[in-house]
């Protein structure tokens, strides 16, 4: 099966083709750094990445570009709340960004441009717009036309009539179309400006990312990503200033889109005081659970956030890292070949489990149809460990090698189930691990004596604290619960 992906543009999955044999270029439109981010932040970049990791894993060497809008209304009115230039809240938020980001195991994009880096880029666009009839200026501020693009309003599905039909009574009546918008604004008190042939001032929001875009990936290239909000204008006004700026089309190929958050199924927003920051969510669940719960929805699907739904898909993560620590302790038992049957129903468990998973991701990415395929392989891999450290059969290395490799394909293209393959652990990690061996010691001696109550007492009040116990014939395990 080829891949596949749903454009926003032509409203239909369509087989994906690169620009370029073997390589892949996209944009993804990043955050406006004055506050921390919430987790409607965090699905784009979370799929994204899962995205990204599965082209790579195709084959495809990718060029990944994601901006920062440094400069912006919402910045300058924090910065002037602070007292502060505006300069200083984009860098405290752009550091949160990473640090929280680091933490959701997503990998950074090749490039992160900023609006403040590129100003005589987009004064060049916003002049060629002009030279080439697309804009005009008015009183220091430049608009786009949009009469003058026989295209507008294919991405969002809206006509110009409607659109004008619909405009705001108060609309600038300097503008020669309600729907024309800012490519630049002239300078007003208390904000930052830069020079410009038209005057002091600072560029409008769409045309940054048609600049950036340009500049990192060129006039044309594969995949734009964002959320489903960012359709009409954003990504309307995208396309018409980069076509009109560079005369080809398409200015992308493939338009995706992510769907909304919900909060207990009401609109995320401050006002009614459901507007989580992932920095807060992180206090309470570990990362890897939060992106297991964003990629667990398809990304075209609305996603509704909740503690309960959170706590669900720890509950599930918890199942798969149980199949992840049973084939640690497989791989330290297979010493060659075991028993034919079990070792071939574990071996094709592994093969139908990638090839499912492939077949979901190549369906428009879908990673919830292939977690489902993993969670499968997990399964068998339990069934065949139960048999094995019962001593029903032997460990076959072969099978288990195959098993855990594909085991750890889908986990690293989903990013969870990180394993620390440093080789070292810090001092707290080493002091919790010689402490719980001489705990298990106690309670085996216990066992020993027969105070089977004091032995229970031992698992149980391990339990309370996340701390689970697991008997076998080869010995006692332990794990932390997720939640």
């Amino acid at each position: 099966m080829n891949l596949r992906v749903y454009n926003t543009l032509t409203r239909q999955k369509e087989e994906f083709v690169s620009l370029e044999p073997g390589k892949i270029k996209m944009y993804v439109c990043g955050v406006t750094p004055y506050n921390h981010p919430h987790i409607g932040n965090a699905r784009p970049f979370i799929t994204w990445d899962a995205i990204r990791r599965y082209l790579e894993y195709k084959g495809f060497a990718v060029c990944y570009v994601q901006n920062f809008t440094d400069v912006d209304d919402k910045i300058i009115n924090a910065a002037n709340g602070e007292k502060v230039t505006w300069d200083v809240i984009a860098n405290r938020y752009i550091a949160s960004y990473f640090e929280v980001m680091d933490k959701l195991n997503i990998r950074r994009a090749h490039f992160y441009p900023r609006v403040s880096e590129h100003m005589a880029d987009i004064i060049n666009m916003v002049a060629t717009l002009i030279d080439k009839g697309f804009a005009y200026e008015v009183d220091g501020d430049v608009y786009y036309s949009v009469e003058k693009f026989p295209g507008y309003g294919k991405l969002s599905g809206r006509s110009l009539e409607d659109m004008k039909a619909g405009a705001r009574i108060d609309v600038d009546e300097r503008k020669k179309h309600p729907m024309d918008f800012a490519l630049w604004k002239s300078a007003k008190p208390g904000e930052p400006s830069w020079k410009s042939p038209w005057g002091a001032g600072r560029p409008g929001w769409h045309i940054e990312c048609s600049v950036m875009s340009y500049k990192y990936l060129g006039s044309s290239f594969d995949f734009h990503g964002g959320g489903s909000d960012l359709i009409f204008p954003h990504h309307e006004n995208e396309i018409a200033q980069s076509e009109a700026f560079t005369g080809e089309e398409p200015f992308v190929r493939y338009w995706l889109h992510n769907g909304f958050i919900t909060v207990n199924e009401e609109k995320m927003s401050k006002s009614l005081g459901n507007f989580f920051l992932v920095k807060d969510i992180l206090e309470h669940f570990r990362p890897e659970i939060l992106r297991f719960f964003i990629l667990s929805t398809h990304y075209r699907s609305p996603l509704d956030f909740s503690d309960e739904r959170l706590q669900e898909a720890g509950r599930s993560l918890e199942r798969l890292k149980t199949a992840q620590e049973n084939l640690k302790h497989l791989i330290g038992m297979g010493e060659g070949q075991g028993e034919g049957q079990d070792a071939t129903i574990l071996s094709d468990a592994a093969t139908g489990a990638l090839k499912d998973f492939t077949e979901a991701m190549d369906d428009d990415f879908n990673t919830a149809l292939a977690i489902s395929a993993q969670f499968g392989l997990a399964r068998e891999i339990n069934i065949y460990h139960g048999k094995v450290a019962g001593g029903k059969v032997k460990a076959d290395s072969q099978a288990i090698v195959a098993a855990r490799q594909a085991f750890t394909t889908m986990a690293d293209i989903l990013g969870i189930l990180a394993e620390d393959n440093s080789g070292s652990k810090d001092e707290d990690a080493r002091l919790v691990e010689q402490l719980m061996e001489i705990i298990i010691d106690i309670r085996q001696e216990a066992r020993k004596k027969k105070d089977w109550a004091a032995a229970d007492s031992i698992r149980d009040r391990l339990a309370e604290i996340g701390i689970i116990l697991e008997d076998s014939p080869q010995g006692v395990r332990w794990k932390k619960r997720e939640v």
